[in-house]
């Protein structure tokens, strides 16, 4: 892509990120919590940690954490259940603000959204100002603290949100990407999780300058599909446009391991739990599909994907883990494996997409 095209294809984007949502949200509503260790979800004998307070962060407890491995950690950690109907009423008060900024408004999750700003609602040509307000409106109207990431493109932006937190943010102008990205760790690249980073590092790989040192066809035969992904956002080359009106094709939930696994037996027991998470999804979205699809990513970084079509509406997690159960022991493994996803397609609901034209205008 020459640099012309790239300067055509620039836009204003702000990653907004919640600091602690789930965690924060059981502080505000309980002032007795604030300054405590907290985790969201399990207990201390069973179930899985869904969020943790920044105090229990420093104890090393976080998400996806088994609760009795979290207790461990931190002795005096305090388990709440999780109220996913809370959460989302909060969220819905978050994004009106986004609104009153940009229709351009992507939400990844209830805690994060993506915010095209290049033409915006207040006129203002400063996206890092807007940042600044809608920060600030977030605690004034809500009474929670938001990190944000300011850049040119998605990645960026979503990159540079973590750099602040908690309750800070920061900017990447476009003259200052490049450097951003070649003096970045590797591990906090987006989207580079701990196995990557690991086998980046056996690579000679520590930064971004030494990603972009190696050539395309380099990291597609050491890393498949996502060798090509790294080839680009290396480059700063990221033209994913804000999407506010995705149309919903599946719903998945998937899980990358520390350790590798190695038999069906420990897939199993990883797989109830995603399927745990993605049938709570459904249900917070009342949402439905008729195809299950298991999906495995091995230690080679090979990918393998089985799916099963059944002749009724699903969202329930014991039919969900069933067929999953099914297609786990389809074939025997090829490999150890790094990550487990279920995903359900086919669904009972679709959104209708809307097309935006993106126009660029000077930082």
């Amino acid at each position: 892509m020459s640099d012309n095209q790239t300067q055509q294809l620039q836009r204003k984007i702000i990653h907004v990120d919640m600091d602690a949502f789930y965690a924060s949200v059981e502080q505000l509503d309980n002032p007795d919590l604030i300054g405590k260790p907290l985790a969201v979800g399990g207990s201390e004998n069973r179930g899985v940690v869904a969020a943790a307070s920044y105090e229990a962060r420093k104890f090393g407890v976080r998400s996806a954490m088994s609760g009795a491995q979290a207790k461990r950690n931190c002795p005096d950690l305090i388990f709440v259940s999780p109220r996913f109907d809370r959460y989302k009423e909060i969220s819905q008060k978050i994004r009106k603000i986004f609104f009153d900024y940009t229709d351009l408004v992507e939400p990844l999750s209830l805690d994060e959204a993506y915010l095209d700003v290049t033409q915006n609602k207040k006129g203002n040509p400063s996206a890092s100002l807007i940042a600044e307000e809608i920060r600030q409106r977030i605690f004034e109207e809500v009474g929670l603290t938001a990190s944000a990431g300011i850049s040119v493109n998605k990645f960026v932006a979503k990159v540079a949100s973590d750099f602040n937190k908690p309750n800070g943010q920061k900017t990447i102008n476009p003259e200052e990407v490049q450097y951003f990205l070649e003096n970045l760790d590797i591990k906090k690249f987006y989207g580079i999780g701990k196995v990557t980073t690991e086998k980046m590092y056996q690579q000679g790989i520590f930064t971004g300058k030494d990603l972009k040192s190696k050539t395309l066809e380099y990291l597609e035969l050491h890393f498949g599909k996502s060798g090509t992904h790294y080839y680009y956002i290396v480059r700063g080359i990221h033209n994913s446009e804000v999407k506010p009106n995705r149309i919903t094709k599946s719903v998945a939930a998937e899980h990358t391991f520390d350790s590798n696994l190695t038999s069906e037996i420990y897939m199993e027991e990883r797989l109830e739990q995603i399927a745990l998470e993605l049938s709570r999804r459904l249900l917070k979205h009342k949402i439905s599909g008729k195809t299950v699809t298991l999906k495995i990513k091995y230690s080679d970084f090979s990918q393998q994907t089985r799916s099963k079509t059944l002749p009724y509406f699903i969202s329930d997690k014991g039919l969900i883990f069933s067929t999953i159960k099914e297609l786990l022991y389809q074939e025997k493994m090829k490999n150890s494996v790094r990550l487990l996803g279920i995903s359900l397609s086919n669904l009972n609901t679709e959104i209708k997409k809307t097309v935006v034209v993106q126009l660029k205008l000077d930082f």
